[in-house]
């Protein structure tokens, strides 16, 4: 599959799970949709909480359906939310992102009336503490 077809896959999974996010405090939808080493795609939404901060970002639900579904392993994601900036994954879904992909993997982070932006993990989260840091090979 060609790269751009990837990137349309992964952001129409992503936009078609930010329209079910809860978010009664921010009213800022997420969605996140990662491309694991199975070829399979695991999206999530945010969900805020009223006892704010104790919501889950849409990359850590994500996260989570790739785990569940037996994946260890990100080799793309891709970011939405409205407005014209990129929509950043916060410094927590950051390193929660490294636990499960390799430093050269691109993040998409994509405000959907602007332009995507694409960085590698190492330029998003310089200098990392990872697995390999307490001896864990990935």
């Amino acid at each position: 599959m060609k790269k751009e077809d990837i990137n349309k896959a992964l952001f129409n999974a992503a936009e078609k799970v930010r329209k079910n996010a809860h978010v009664p405090y921010s009213n800022f939808k997420v969605g996140a949709a990662i491309l694991a080493d199975d070829g399979n795609i695991y999206a999530g939404c945010n969900v805020e909480n009223a006892a704010y901060p104790e919501g889950v970002c849409a990359e850590a639900g994500a996260i989570s359906q790739m785990v569940a579904a037996g994946q260890k392993q990100i080799k793309r994601i891709y970011i939405t939310g409205s407005g014209f900036d990129p929509v950043m994954p916060c410094g927590g879904c950051r390193q929660k992102i490294r636990e499960f992909a390799s430093l050269g993997v691109i993040i998409i982070s994509h405000g959907v009336d602007g332009e995507p932006l694409e960085k590698t993990l190492d330029e998003l989260l310089p200098f990392s503490f990872g697995p390999e840091s307490l001896g864990v090979k990935k």
